[in-house]
């Protein structure tokens, strides 16, 4: 598939099948984020990769209790090791530098035939606490993986000539 039919099919998706990630095809995934580019190639980051049934059972909780989070095969956190790192243009580089690897996992995902969820409701302290993350780094974002057991819905998008201003902001 092309680049453009990927990232069409890429979806948020809430409902996974019963079945684990075959090992070779997680690692690929799991490559894409390691390939994933990053402020002066910093790499400042560090991703936790849960599989263990009773550990998502506690991730639930500490998400706002999103309960597909536990029926997910693999929950990935990906959390920054230079919380305090601002760019040159006034913004923390932390979330930039994961949300760039974590959509390289996303797309990654959809092109092995899976699908993935962002996950942003979640307490700070809880999933530090579950995941044993020390107070040096921060959780950006958590990330759901697995075989999808539900249909993407219609998306629905804005048109190019309200989001795109050429030369000047319009």
């Amino acid at each position: 598939m092309d680049f453009l039919e990927l990232v069409r099919s890429r979806y948020a998706c809430r409902a996974y099948q019963p079945r684990p990630i075959e090992e070779d095809k997680l690692l690929r995934v799991l490559e894409a984020v390691r390939l994933a580019p990053s402020g002066s190639n910093r790499q400042p980051w560090k991703f936790v990769v849960v599989q263990d049934p009773e550990v998502k059972r506690r991730l639930v909780r500490a998400c706002a209790n999103q309960r597909f989070i536990a029926t997910a095969p693999v929950v990935v956190a990906g959390c920054g090791l230079m919380p305090d790192r601002i760019m040159s243009c006034g913004v923390p580089g932390d979330p930039v530098d994961l949300a760039i690897a974590l959509e390289h996992l996303s797309l990654a995902a959809t092109a092995e035939g899976l699908a993935s969820c962002w996950v942003g409701a979640f307490s700070q302290d809880e999933v530090r606490e579950v995941l044993g993350i020390p107070r040096t780094a921060k959780v950006i974002e958590l990330m759901t993986i697995g075989y999808p057991a539900d249909m993407p819905r219609a998306k629905t998008r804005k048109p190019l000539s309200e989001i795109i201003s050429i030369d000047q902001w319009e």
